[in-house]
């Protein structure tokens, strides 16, 4: 028989400290205007001392769980997506399983920087329609306050933390399956990365100092062209047009990034979903943060069709298109 996955639960969480704008400008020679006219962002969350990926992570996976209906113990797999997970091993997704108390499923990370949350909703569709297993939790989350530079404006006004999750269920009932596109470019490595403390000892940061570097003007058109050519691949794999999308969560980056993606793919202002101006960039959560506030604002009804895509270093990208039912 075969087996359609549908998000069944979803869950978000946000650290409580909110970093504005106008706390930014205390600091650096910056101002609210001129981050928001340049980013859409008025605010980021921040992480408590004791908040890491794995915590907040857990948090909105049992926000997942409590709307699925579904127990720890029912789950058969957690992915989890970030690049700032507690440790480099085990993996944040292992961490998270304990956290949950889900001793029967198996656990793994995928890290595709920001835009890692489409290849592990990806994998969870292909994991379910193959019918190897049935209840998997996928988890978006990052706390990029512990690898920013605080003193370079150019970055440190972009990032914010959080996390949100969602619980895939197999389903009998007919619906569209969903279509994703996973793209790549290494060769661009150097444009947008945080230097690692297993690489050469020559490319070790003189400082001692692992922050993310950025090389904003190529990274800004580089995921215009990529987001945009990836979703528009995606809806096509769908076998949609794109007139048929009720709405698009793209990657929460910019909000400039975001309204050149929708023009260029068709689709109208009013039909994206934007929450950039209160949380910043959340890297490989964003999508899941945002497809759960779009949820709260129930902006998706039965049979709708929903587009996601992202963008992130690597350089990667990705764009998927899938219908929304709870089964």
């Amino acid at each position: 028989m075969k087996r359609y996955p549908t998000i069944k639960g979803w869950g978000k969480y946000l650290p409580e400290k909110v970093l504005t704008n106008y706390d930014l400008q205390k600091k650096l020679d910056t101002s609210d205007a001129w981050i928001y006219s340049r980013t859409g962002i008025r605010e980021r969350r921040i992480a408590a001392d004791e908040e890491t990926a794995s915590t907040m992570g857990a948090k909105a996976g049992e926000l997942a769980l409590k709307i699925a209906g579904i127990e720890p113990q029912e789950l058969d797999l957690i992915i989890v997506a970030s690049c700032t997970a507690d440790k480099i091993f085990p993996a944040c997704a292992s961490l998270i399983q304990n956290q949950l108390g889900a001793k029967r499923a198996g656990a793994f990370d995928i890290n595709a920087a920001c835009s890692g949350f489409l290849p592990a909703l990806a994998s969870a569709c292909q994991f379910i329609q193959g019918g190897t297993f049935n209840n998997i939790l996928v988890v978006g989350t990052e706390v990029y306050s512990r690898i920013i530079d605080w003193q370079d404006r150019n970055t440190c006004i972009l990032f914010g933390d959080g996390a949100g999750a969602v619980v895939l269920q197999g389903t009998e009932r007919s619906m569209r399956l969903p279509s994703f596109v996973i793209g790549s470019d290494g060769s661009k490595a150097d444009l947008l990365y945080v230097p690692g403390v297993c690489d050469a000892i020559s490319n070790m940061p003189a400082d001692g100092h692992y922050y993310l570097r950025m090389d904003g003007h190529a990274v800004f058109k580089f995921a215009v062209q990529c987001m945009s050519k990836a979703t528009l691949q995606a809806i096509e794999a769908a076998g949609l047009s794109p007139e048929d999308i009720d709405l698009f969560i793209p990657h929460q980056a910019n909000r400039r990034i975001m309204n050149a993606i929708a023009k260029a793919v068709g689709i109208p202002q009013e039909k994206v979903f934007i929450n950039v101006d209160r949380y910043g960039n959340t890297s490989a959560a964003s999508i899941p943060i945002a497809l759960c506030e779009a949820l709260e604002e129930e902006r998706l009804a039965e049979g709708s069709y929903f587009a996601l895509a992202a963008f992130g270093g690597g350089f990667s990208w990705g764009a998927g298109v899938l219908q929304w039912s709870l089964g």
